[in-house]
């Protein structure tokens, strides 16, 4: 064991020693004597490589005139920092004045790409053996072939030997000999990366041998294809996040409209002030970003659920049965709503921070990336849809809401508290559009007129899913969603909402109900 840990210390000083020994060439003012302290500095295979090389390629490489030592430099005037290259120590009270650029030519720059290579190719992480053959994807290097060739025979990682493939099918296509071009062109075939497009369009502008026309006119198309599958399948998740919002901003209206037959111009006012409520708690934990996500549900949720029985006790129960006052009361209550939010907030917009576990996206190929935030969207949806399902179908008051929404007046006879079931409905139907003001604030800034927005879409879907019915308004709200999304490339954003709210008119005049009408004897 002496004798191991005396050999492990020698090997380890005789690369120190090395690379301290080599480094010193990078001063001289000949180019050669410079290539040849690069080559050195690359077979040490020194950790410090990994920032030396790198600034050295891109001019932060320095020496310091007062000690002659060798320093990397990052930024400009006041902001520079500069750091020893041995000790990685950073050096105080330095100016530009006190810094001699090391200068290279175009041979030595080919020389540090090719051993910048080296190093990560051989890297023991494979994220970063990736990177380094990922570099090559937009500028094919001929000089790395061989190192590349060399390397994939001890790769054990799969995207990283998929990755080497690729760039050697794009060397390839640039190879004299046509078999080895048809073979580059097969080894292509159902590769995404948007340089693959390129070089093949390049190839068939400049390539005579009909065989290998044929072949890369057939794998473009191929690839073409594919892209404009996943972009449609990228459309179509956009269209499912939309209407996740739309679902979540209608499902408490279905409700409310359904059972009491209120038309309810206020609710996107209380989707604001669940957004609001989100706002403020972070404010109160701004170092648990995270967590004040989690605990804004439930507090979006009973603000926006008192403020709804206030408004239904103080205003709506005396309006039952007038729908056209209720939606003016309703607007005027929205004004109020609004103005206090500027009172107290002012008019200008609010952001609210997304948590770092909803931020950044997943990246499904080189084609198709999926935004984590509206995932958890739909996610988000489904599960409010789940949880307000089961309470209007396995609890009392589901029973009773259901009751009362089918026929009042036998309800009433049956001695069910309609006016207490009312002022719960509606308070219901308020925390869930508080709810979905939380969802609102991941997606967009925060602002006084942030119900407006919707709350005209939720009355479409309300009206096209069918009046009181939460699986017409989840059909109705994801539906819409797609759509809108599908139309948009072709039509524009505001031409396809015109043409969705010209359907829903034609649909209507078909089917006054909606997709899943409301049954019962006392629907009309």
């Amino acid at each position: 064991m002496l004798v191991l840990l005396l050999t492990i210390a020698t090997v380890a000083s005789a690369r120190a020693a090395s690379f301290e020994e080599a480094l010193p060439l990078l001063l001289d003012a000949k180019f050669p004597v410079k290539e040849q302290g690069i080559e050195q500095l690359s077979q040490t295979g020194d950790p410090r490589l990994e920032q030396l090389f790198p600034a050295l390629l891109n001019g932060e490489l320095y020496q310091l005139k007062s000690n002659s030592s060798l320093v990397i430099g990052r930024g400009k005037d006041a902001d520079l920092e500069v750091t020893e290259v041995i000790s990685g120590q950073v050096v105080r009270h330095v100016g530009p004045q006190d810094l001699k650029k090391i200068t290279l030519n175009n041979r030595m720059r080919g020389q540090l790409k090719a051993a910048m290579a080296r190093l990560n190719f051989s890297h023991a992480d494979p994220g970063k053996r990736l990177a380094a053959v990922n570099s090559l994807i937009n500028d094919p290097d001929p000089a790395s072939r061989a190192l590349l060739l060399e390397q994939r025979n001890r790769e054990t990682d799969a995207g990283v030997q998929e990755a080497m493939a690729l760039v050697l099918a794009l060397m390839d296509l640039s190879s004299p000999e046509p078999e080895t071009r048809m073979a580059a062109i097969q080894g292509l075939d159902g590769a995404l990366h948007p340089q693959v497009r390129g070089a093949l369009t390049k190839l068939l502008e400049r390539e005579t041998d009909p065989r290998a026309r044929s072949a890369a006119q057939r794998v473009l198309e191929g690839t073409e294809a594919r892209i404009r599958w996943y972009a449609t399948l990228e459309t179509l998740f956009f269209g499912l996040s939309l209407g996740s919002v739309l679902v979540l901003a209608a499902i408490g209206l279905a409700i409310t409209f359904g059972v009491m037959g209120v038309i309810n111009m206020a609710h996107g006012e209380l989707m604001m002030l669940g957004a609001y409520t989100t706002y403020v708690i972070q404010q109160w934990l701004p170092d648990q970003i995270g967590i004040s996500v989690f605990i804004a549900i439930p507090a979006a949720f009973v603000v926006a659920g008192l403020v709804g029985v206030l408004i239904e006790r103080g205003v709506i129960r005396f309006l039952y049965g007038r729908p056209l006052e209720t939606l003016l009361a309703t607007f005027g209550i929205s004004l109020i709503l609004q103005q206090v939010v500027r009172s107290v907030f002012s008019p200008l917009n609010r952001s609210v921070e997304t948590p770092a576990w909803m931020s950044g996206s997943w990246q499904v190929n080189e084609v198709l990336s999926l935004t984590l935030n509206r995932m958890y969207i739909i996610l988000f949806c489904l599960l409010v849809f789940a949880l307000l399902f089961l309470i209007l179908n396995k609890t009392r008051l589901g029973l009773q809401v259901r009751a009362v929404s089918q026929n009042r007046a036998m309800a009433r006879a049956m001695g069910v508290r309609s006016q207490w079931v009312d002022a719960m409905t509606f308070g219901l139907g308020s925390g869930i559009a508080g709810i979905a003001g939380v969802a609102l604030s991941q997606l967009t800034n925060v602002g006084p007129n942030l119900g407006q927005s919707y709350i005209i879409d939720s009355f479409m879907v309300v009206v096209f899913g069918g009046v009181g019915n939460l699986w017409g308004t989840l059909v109705a709200g994801l539906g819409l969603g797609v759509a809108n999304k599908l139309l948009e490339p072709w039509a524009g954003a505001v031409l396809a909402k015109i043409l969705m709210l010209v359907f829903i008119i034609l649909f209507i005049q078909k089917r006054p109900k909606g997709l899943f009408p409301q049954k019962g004897r006392a629907a009309t």
